[in-house]
């Protein structure tokens, strides 16, 4: 399923956060250790970066599937870029939730939430405002407000979220990104994509460290089920359709 979501968009993505209540431990010898079983089990993983609010531990973006790893003060997130399947794009955040609690002292009652999203990257360029208020809105009432005085669009980023649930257990939120200026007569050169995000969330603290692998395949079987019958045709294809009419 993975070569088909990729063959929709220029880049297909799948991230991971694992976020927590109380601080991580980000001492050094902590984070060394974790990147040093992280680059163990994926040796292309072998770049160290530090930023202003994070440790990150990546392969080179060259070598085809990308992935990366970050450490925060409260959360532990991952990504693997254009993996050759789900399930192997899957597989480096399963081992980091098999792992990282351990390193990072995390304990069940810590965790907040559990996360997965799918990344789709449209390469648009003109306006991208513009494009996505057609695929989206076109023919709605919202798309009226358009009209006014002859207006252009400048800012349509579409985000919605649903919670299933009796307790709103699951969050799931569709997004679509724009990139480049929003001021009229200024578009896009294509070098940035219209970005599809869905994400799904699980809230609440695990009985024990070993459910969270269970709580991953139940976001994972909801994601795709999400992608393939909801983002692709709803999103994907009206942009898709959008851009290579070429009118906006």
């Amino acid at each position: 399923m993975s070569e088909s979501f990729r063959a929709l968009c220029s880049d297909f993505y799948v991230n991971h956060k694992l976020s927590v209540k109380m601080e991580l431990p980000r001492g050094r010898e902590t984070v060394l250790e974790l990147f040093e079983r992280m680059r163990r089990q994926y040796p292309t993983m072998s770049l160290f970066r530090r930023y202003r609010e994070e440790f990150a531990l990546e392969s080179d973006a060259g070598d085809g599937t990308h992935r990366w790893l970050a450490v925060r003060s409260n959360n532990i997130r991952s990504g693997v870029v254009n993996p050759p399947s789900l399930a192997e794009g899957y597989g480096l955040h399963k081992h980091v939730l098999e792992v990282a609690p351990y390193f990072m002292n995390i304990s069940p009652l810590d965790v907040d939430y559990v996360e997965l999203l799918f990344g789709f990257d449209l390469q648009a360029g003109g306006n991208q405002d513009a494009i996505v208020a057609e695929a989206i809105y076109g023919g709605s009432p919202l798309a009226a407000l358009t009209e006014y005085g002859g207006g252009t669009v400048v800012d349509c980023q579409p985000l919605l979220g649903v919670s299933v649930g009796n307790r709103g257990e699951l969050e799931i939120q569709y997004e679509i990104k724009t990139r480049g200026s929003n001021q009229p007569g200024k578009e896009n050169d294509g070098t940035e994509p219209i970005s599809v995000y869905l994400t799904l969330r699980r809230f609440g603290s695990p009985k024990d460290l070993g459910e969270l692998a269970t709580v991953f395949t139940d976001l994972a079987m909801h994601g795709e089920d999400l992608a393939q019958n909801q983002v692709v045709p709803h999103l994907i294809m009206p942009l898709r359709e959008a851009i290579a009419s070429g009118n906006s």
